[in-house]
């Protein structure tokens, strides 16, 4: 964590349902801000929340919203201001009034700064805007999972001037080239049940690596580096928004690595459309049932 504020990566996401809700990721932020609390200032915590007890199902609600904030301020104990905070998913049983009414009332109390969308289609961003003020949209966006730029939402926020926030930018890990076989994935680890992780699917998907591993290779850059670099360099375009790529990572060297600001050049850019009209990704972001574009 120091070293991603080190090197300029001072964006970071958090939820209560990140782990168990005695060691979740507020846990630990927590614990980072208690011995650099001179660091507080510095970062911009978006949190997500607004689950079911399962933590699989949304809970848009009122009493879902007050539960979800009062439980992440606890847990941050005064370290951290809670700066956004993000409903995971839309809930379809719940007005966004209500959800949005009960969010105002703590930037109204000066408990949290802003609100933010997560895994959101086009029109909840239109039909959003009108309610309330979106300081952010986060959704999936890699070489893998281009459709935000396809399915309106990318263009919705270029509109708006919204930021969107880029999660997943190395593809779940794969851009990084670091995983040659299905195989160099743990059997517990989750990845396994996501189906362009199958086999078959990963296969055929792994192709798209090494084209990356060879732009990359071209370049000087790690793929890892290319791939986030390409995603930042989308905000470049005409009629794209400011687009902020977070990559997760286990160890303060990746940090350092994925933090390395990479442009690509139009022609580089180009390029790489070329690459993505000729192939094909198999396999959907999510395990069928999975609570996406919300």
């Amino acid at each position: 964590m120091r070293a991603a504020l080190k090197n300029g990566s001072n964006f970071w996401n958090g939820g209560d349902f990140y782990g168990p809700p005695e060691y979740n990721s507020l846990v630990l932020l927590e614990r980072y801000f208690e011995k650099y609390p001179e660091d507080a200032d510095k970062v911009v915590l978006s949190v997500k929340g607004a689950v079911g007890p399962d933590a699989r199902s949304p809970d848009g609600s009122a009493a879902g919203i007050r539960r979800s904030i009062d439980t992440a301020l606890k847990q941050l104990n005064g370290r951290k201001k809670l700066d956004i905070f993000e409903c995971a998913r839309r809930d379809p049983k719940v007005s966004m009034e209500e959800t949005f009414g009960e969010l105002q009332k703590y930037i109204d109390e000066g408990k949290l700064g802003g609100i933010s969308l997560s895994e959101v289609r086009a029109e909840t961003i239109h039909q959003a805007v009108k309610i309330t003020k979106v300081v952010a949209v986060e959704v999936e966006l890699s070489l893998f999972s281009t459709e935000v730029l396809e399915n309106g939402v990318a263009a919705a926020c270029a509109q708006y001037g919204i930021p969107l926030i880029a999660y997943s930018p190395i593809g779940r890990g794969l851009l990084t080239g670091q995983v040659k076989t299905i195989d160099d994935i743990p059997q517990d680890d989750f990845r396994r049940h996501f189906p362009r992780f199958q086999p078959g699917n990963f296969e055929h998907n792994i192709a798209l690596v090494h084209r990356v591993e060879e732009l990359a290779k071209k370049k000087g850059v790690t793929p890892g580096q290319f791939a986030i670099g390409w995603v930042r360099s989308l905000s470049k375009r005409p009629g794209m928004p400011t687009i902020i790529p977070i990559p997760g990572a286990t160890t303060a060297d990746r940090v350092s690595e994925n933090s390395k600001q990479v442009d690509l050049t139009e022609e580089e850019l180009t390029i790489v459309d070329e690459i993505l009209e000729k192939m094909d990704v198999r396999g959907t972001r999510y395990p069928v049932g999975g609570f996406v574009d919300t």
